[in-house]
């Protein structure tokens, strides 16, 4: 069945948004790294690890409009949302331990931002996983021939 122009229209739209949000996570994570001076501690690697291939994936898939990019980039998005909970939970709810401690470098339980008392460098990784994994799902049940 033929894509209408508003169908390609919309997808398109969200691919680019998938795209844009991976690119702001990703010039975000080193301005705080590299301007700011913020050492990231381990957990902040692995949210790294997961998202900046996403800038990759999603441009070349915008670019070439790639409605199939979604079974790429959603097991990317949801590892790394999920690290990113775990991470605010071990800032932000007292007693919990991590998986395993942090034995060198920065503790993981350590908060360079906490603006309004809840957004903390996780929560606006979080942000971005979720609006990628939420762009992603939507690409893939607005697709007819899955």
């Amino acid at each position: 069945m033929e894509e209408t122009k508003t169908e390609s229209r919309i997808n398109g739209m969200l691919l680019y948004g998938a795209w844009f949000v991976s690119l702001i996570a990703m010039l975000g994570s080193l301005y705080f790294s590299e301007i700011k001076g913020f050492i990231p501690c381990e957990l902040c690697w692995y949210q790294r690890i997961s998202m900046y291939p996403l800038v990759l994936i999603l441009g070349m898939a915008t670019f070439k409009y790639d409605l199939k990019v979604p079974r790429y980039v959603l097991p990317l998005s949801l590892l790394g949302g999920s690290i990113s909970v775990l991470h605010y939970l071990e800032q932000k709810v007292p007693g919990f331990g991590g998986i395993k401690p942090c034995v060198n470098g920065v503790p993981c339980s350590s908060e360079y931002i906490n603006w309004m008392g809840f957004i903390t460098i996780p929560f606006l990784a979080f942000t971005a996983f979720l609006l990628i994994s939420i762009a992603m799902l939507i690409l893939t049940f607005r697709r007819k021939d899955v």
